[in-house]
């Protein structure tokens, strides 16, 4: 976990982000590098990054991908789809490598299966691993439910189609690892989904707008998406 602040009316607020790490004692990918490189890095040791993986552009989940990758000269991989949330944070770079549904990442002895799971983002993108019994689920599916952006859903029809379609039919004990918060299991969430599609999520909204920045911090950064285009 790393932290970080942005700053709302003059008042800085704590932003905490879950950066994930997969390998061995000899190589290891990084999935969602938030903005501390340093302790990213500390983390990772003396291991070689082989590819740092984004699941999404948002700000503050790819503030330490040049730096993470840089180090063992390591690709970058994002989902096409959010380039230009990329380019908000590296204006003068791109990721190396375009994300596909179905692509897999291996490093040691297991593989990451690439998701498309849109939603909070266009190319929101979810990383499994069986051999792990894990989904890395970025801001598309947390333990508290569906992700947000800035206390809202952009487009929750997608992301509860892709929630269901997609990583509900994962074993019931897959671990849920996301991108901020604690971790879940599928099982958990699964029985959820009726009460979600029944319009749960929305219902109180304009309470839950009184209650300050959201726990990951994307009311505070202020970012609005157009899911309507690039």
């Amino acid at each position: 976990m790393t932290e970080g602040a942005v700053d709302v009316d003059g008042t800085e607020h704590k932003v905490e982000n879950n950066t994930w790490i997969v390998g061995d004692d000899d190589e290891v990918i990084v999935i969602d590098p938030a903005r501390d490189a340093e302790k990213i890095l500390e983390q990772v040791g003396e291991r070689e990054v082989l590819a740092v993986i984004c699941t999404h552009g948002l700000p503050d989940h790819v503030g330490a991908a040049i730096e993470v990758a840089a180090r063992d000269e390591a690709v970058v991989a994002m989902h096409p789809k959010d380039k230009p949330l990329w380019r908000r944070t590296w204006p003068d770079t791109w990721p190396d490598i375009e994300l596909e549904d179905e692509g897999v990442f291996a490093v040691a002895d297991v593989e990451l299966e690439v998701m498309t799971t849109p939603g909070v983002t266009l190319g929101g993108i979810s990383l499994y691993c069986e051999a792990l019994d894990a989904v890395f689920t970025g801001k598309t599916l947390l333990a508290d439910g569906p992700g947000r952006l800035g206390g809202e859903y952009p487009a929750l029809a997608d992301q509860l189609s892709t929630i269901g379609g997609r990583l509900f039919t994962l074993r019931h004990d897959i671990r849920v690892l996301p991108a901020h918060g604690e971790e879940a299991v599928i099982g958990d969430l699964e029985p959820q989904f009726d009460a979600w599609l029944s319009g749960s999520l929305t219902r109180g909204s304009a309470e839950a707008e009184d209650e300050g920045p959201l726990k990951d911090g994307t009311r505070a950064a202020g970012i609005r998406l157009n899911l309507d285009g690039d």
